[in-house]
C-alpha cells in the first residue's frame, strides 16, 4: 500500500513541502488542498 500525504495550504510552503517529500520518497501520493482559487508554483 503506497503512502499517502495531505497538504493543508497552497502557498510556497506547501509547494515546498510537497516537492521535498516527493524527492525523499518518490513513491508517495500527495494531495494538496487550497482554499482560494489559485496555488502557488513557484516554490
Amino acid at each position: 500500500m503506497a503512502k499517502r500525504l495531505v497538504i493543508v495550504g497552497g502557498g510556497a510552503g506547501g509547494g515546498s513541502t510537497a516537492a521535498e517529500a516527493k524527492r525523499n520518497d518518490p513513491s508517495l501520493q500527495i494531495t494538496m488542498i487550497e482554499q482560494g482559487k489559485f496555488v502557488a508554483f513557484a516554490a
